[in-house]
C-alpha cells in the first residue's frame, strides 16, 4: 500500500494568470485581436469579496419593532451579487488593469466596481467578458461550459 504523503498537498501559493480572448470590438492598432489576461483568484479571496456586500441587519416589522422567533430577534440578509460579481471581475483581470489610475480618470470613475460596465459598456462585451472571467475562476454560470474554460486556459 502506497504511503500516504501530505506533500501534495503543500502547493506554493503563487499567483497564476490565464489568457483568453477579449470581445470582437477589442482589436488592436493592426486589427489583432486583444488578448485579457485574468489573475485566478483563490476561493478565500472570492469569499472575501463577496461577503463584502452582504449585509446583515435586524428584521423589522411596518412600526419598526424588531421581529422575534423563539425568543430570538430575526436577522435579514441582503446581497449585492452584481456588484460583488463587478468587484470580482475587476480584480482578476490583469489586462485591462480596471485599478488604473488612467483608465479609471478616463471613464471620469471612482468606484472600482463600475469599471466593468464603463470599459465593457456593449450587452455583448461584458456578457462576454464575465462569463470568461468566470469560467476561468471556477465560478458562475460560466464554470459549466467547458469550450469557454477551454478558451480561458488557453
Amino acid at each position: 500500500m502506497a504511503k500516504k504523503d501530505l506533500k501534495f498537498f503543500m502547493r506554493e501559493q503563487k499567483e497564476e494568470i490565464v489568457k483568453a480572448p477579449a470581445p470582437e470590438s477589442f482589436v488592436d492598432d493592426e486589427g489583432n485581436p486583444i488578448e485579457l489576461e485574468i489573475k485566478l483568484l483563490s476561493n478565500s479571496r472570492i469569499q472575501e469579496i463577496n461577503d463584502a456586500y452582504r449585509k446583515r441587519s435586524i428584521a423589522l416589522d411596518k412600526k419598526g419593532n424588531p421581529y422575534i422567533a423563539m425568543g430570538e430577534v430575526v436577522f435579514k440578509t441582503e446581497r449585492d451579487s452584481a456588484r460583488a460579481v463587478r468587484h470580482i471581475i475587476a480584480e482578476a483581470l490583469v489586462y485591462p488593469n480596471l485599478h488604473d489610475p488612467e483608465l479609471m480618470d478616463y471613464y471620469k470613475c471612482v468606484d472600482i466596481t463600475e469599471m466593468p460596465r464603463m470599459v465593457f459598456t456593449r450587452a455583448d462585451e461584458y456578457q462576454h467578458v464575465s462569463r470568461i472571467v468566470l469560467a476561468a475562476l471556477g465560478i458562475g454560470l460560466g464554470a459549466t461550459d467547458d469550450e469557454t474554460i477551454e478558451a480561458a486556459k488557453n
